[in-house]
């Protein structure tokens, strides 16, 4: 089968190849992939800016069908559709898994960077992983599933979303904007999502689209004075970092209230950058950084989808045969795209 493989260590080393077909063991299923969607991880592994191990099958954003089951598989059967947490080769013995965190299990390897990931026609999941899919949501939403559940973990159950909040997003990426939608099913009484002048054409017109309530381009309005304005000085309950980027980190602190919270998903790519420390100091507010997704975040997340309260298909801009996987990756990096789907 034809899958899209990271070959060696290095920026690039992206290909198309010939794979063999995965084997179950007792306990896993296979899964014919239906949709894939690009993240920024799978750039991030591209341009050698996140830990993989070569040669590896790329892709952790899936959905699709049940083909085989394994022969202790009790709770799933052929024809089921189903995502699945990426956490695998998690210990199941350290004190992050017996708390329940596996997903920063110092075993774990993801699909995708740490052992074979979705891009491609099958893949093999433990049953422990899978979570089903309702018949009215569509493959194609379904594949966003994770980055939503990812929105959910770090905004939702460690930012700790409240009825009335003022709630800020840097970045008007796929996850920026998740972030902004899902703040909204919550009772946020406001939403504000920064993007750029590259931003403007796309991104923040969807933002608009979507119901966001303010819409800032840095490149034309002073984030933080209409922060200031709209807050009586006070400044945001809660902002979420969803760009990565070193510049909108630091206008968190000055955006952000006194006793307020900063909750983080972006990933820099870098091993240290500048940061407001003092002003942070002296704001008292909470930093909350996140990584990964819990099992309670994708159950929150399939629900969320299944009702409409989150407009996933505004997002989908691309969707692509696996052979034109250049044509995805170039409009995900030069944001062109929202969210990207590889259809194997």
């Amino acid at each position: 089968m034809l899958a899209l493989v990271k070959t060696q260590k290095g920026s690039g080393y992206l290909e198309l190849k010939e794979v063999p077909m995965p084997e179950i063991s007792a306990d896993e299923v296979l899964i014919e992939v239906k949709a894939a969607g690009i993240c920024g991880t799978d750039i991030h592994v591209k341009n050698d800016e996140f830990p993989y191990w070569p040669p590896v099958i790329l892709g952790h954003e899936f959905s699709g069908k049940i083909v085989g089951t394994g022969a202790a598989i009790t709770s799933y059967k052929a024809g089921d559709k189903v995502v699945a947490e990426p956490h695998t080769l998690a210990c199941g013995q350290c004190y992050l898994c017996r708390t329940g965190n596996i997903q920063i299990c110092n075993s774990k390897r993801s699909i995708g960077w740490g052992i074979d990931g979705a891009f491609t026609k099958f893949i093999k999941m433990p049953e422990k992983l899978l979570h089903r899919i309702p018949d009215s949501v569509s493959y194609e939403v379904a594949a966003v599933v994770e980055p939503v559940a990812n929105v959910v973990h770090d905004v939702l159950e460690r930012g700790r979303i409240e009825a009335e909040d003022f709630v800020v997003v840097m970045g008007a990426g796929p996850i920026g904007l998740l972030s902004a939608m899902i703040a909204k099913t919550q009772g946020a009484k406001a939403t504000m999502i920064i993007g750029t002048p590259a931003d403007e054409n796309l991104r923040l017109k969807v933002a608009k689209e979507v119901g966001i309530d303010y819409v800032i381009n840095i490149g034309s309005e002073n984030p933080i004075e209409r922060v200031l304005d709209l807050t009586n000085g006070i400044g945001a309950d809660l902002i979420v970092e969803a760009s990565g980027a070193e510049e909108a980190i630091n206008m968190t602190v000055p955006l952000v209230r006194k006793k307020g919270r900063i909750t983080v998903i972006g990933m820099t790519g870098k091993n240290r950058i500048q940061f407001p420390w003092d002003g942070a100091v002296f704001k008292a507010c909470d930093i909350i950084f996140n990584l990964s997704t819990s099992y309670t975040s994708w159950e929150k997340a399939i629900g969320l989808i299944s009702q409409n309260k989150v407009n996933i298909e505004a997002l989908i801009t691309h969707r692509e045969p696996l052979t034109n996987w250049k044509v995805a990756f170039k409009a995900a990096e030069n944001k062109t795209a929202i969210k990207a789907l590889l259809i194997p």
